[in-house]
């Protein structure tokens, strides 16, 4: 049966998914029960184990998604040292707003066009460095981990949403690392992944942010790391039935292995690579090969007549074109993100088989020429 859901987030469920994975899903049992402590532990160290993380990184559940537990991260760390955020998407300029606006940080900012990446060479490590891992709205990624140094004085504070389970992580580099459930997995949303690593829990316990410091972001206890939130013990009351659709999208990540996860998301971008190589009218948003994401893959429509219209009515004819595929039930919330330029964007996660992403853009091509013609 073909797949269309190709939103970038929440993103399609895995393969043979259906309602029946979450029969055990404790419903209307507390969370701190002894059932809900094993499974919320479950999910920290089945995370822990599939993705390689360190013993000596901790590991907990927070709420509101990646947002949140990127926020309680910078919340909580940030401060002691200058802060150098690193922009080229619609998500990475929203931490450097907060880092400036709310915390008041007067943070350095190197920020990029869509379609590129900051000078990764030139940052200064002896500031904390927060940044992105895969631009979710740019479909532009870090080439590699090498420009982060081993011998760092900083910090670096990683949104990795959209990358964790479909692009490797070299822990080595992280200190802190987020990412959510409904990303990379298909799973549900509104909890997010915290990752610290010892230097993080070493500066949380060494340092007390001078601003008011929300419940929901609270992870020390008598001037200590508080370790049961990095082991099942939640800050506030998480969704249970998530909890078991995560579980369940853990158990098939298993199966696969992340090697094969990620293989999976490549094979997907080569799909649309292969394609856009034999379609005169589009080409990748990101500018140069090794940036180009794996996961969110964001189109540019190159067309002379597409680009000689002003930019409402280049996003006008655009939507059209993707509201005909919805409305037929071939590929669904392939958009670009309402900040970015004008164009498409496809989810090409592990979630996603390349069958479905074939039939997809053989379609779009189809609705684009039908429509170009009485442009």
């Amino acid at each position: 049966m073909h797949n269309p859901n190709f939103s970038s987030g929440p993103c399609s469920k895995r393969p043979l998914w259906n309602l029946d994975v979450l029969k055990d899903a404790p419903v209307g049992r507390s969370h701190r029960s002894p059932l809900g402590k094993e499974k919320l532990a479950k999910a920290i160290s089945e995370s822990k184990r599939i993705l390689n993380i360190p013993d000596s990184y901790l590991v907990g559940i927070f709420p509101a998604s990646d947002t949140g537990a990127f926020e309680a991260a910078m919340w909580t760390l940030l401060g002691p040292r200058p802060v150098t955020a690193l922009v080229w998407e619609s998500f990475s300029n929203g931490w450097a707003n907060d880092i400036k606006n709310q915390l008041k940080l007067e943070p350095t900012i190197l920020k990029a066009d869509y379609g590129f990446l900051p000078d990764l060479n030139s940052i200064d490590w002896s500031n904390d460095v927060v940044f992105v891992a895969n631009g979710t709205t740019s479909g532009v990624k870090v080439p590699n981990w090498d420009w982060i140094p081993a011998d760092r004085q900083g910090l670096s504070l990683c949104d990795a949403t959209s990358a964790v389970f479909a692009m490797k992580i070299d822990w080595s580099k992280i200190d802190v690392l987020t990412y959510s459930w409904q990303k990379c997995l298909g799973g549900e949303a509104a909890h997010g992944m915290l990752i610290l690593s010892p230097r993080a829990v070493a500066r949380i316990e060494s340092y007390e942010p001078p601003w008011p410091m929300p419940k929901i972001f609270r992870m020390k206890k008598n001037g200590k790391v508080d370790k049961a939130i990095f082991e099942g013990d939640t800050i506030n009351t998480p969704s249970m039935i998530c909890v078991e659709d995560y579980l369940d999208a853990l158990s098939w990540a298993d199966q696969y292995g992340l090697d094969k996860l990620c293989e999976k998301s490549m094979g997907n971008l080569n799909v649309v690579e292969n394609w856009v190589e034999r379609t005169p009218w589009i080409d990748f948003l990101a500018s140069a090969k090794e940036i180009r994401s794996n996961t969110s893959v964001c189109l540019s429509v190159i067309s002379d007549k597409v680009r000689a219209l002003a930019k409402d009515d280049q996003s006008k004819f655009l939507k059209s074109v993707s509201s005909d595929l919805s409305k037929r039930g071939i590929a669904y919330d392939i958009n670009s993100y309402k900040d970015a330029p004008p164009g498409y964007r496809f989810w090409c996660g592990p979630t996603i088989e390349e069958a479905d992403l074939t039939a997809a853009l053989e379609e779009l091509e189809k609705a684009y020429n039908e429509k170009i013609k009485v442009l």
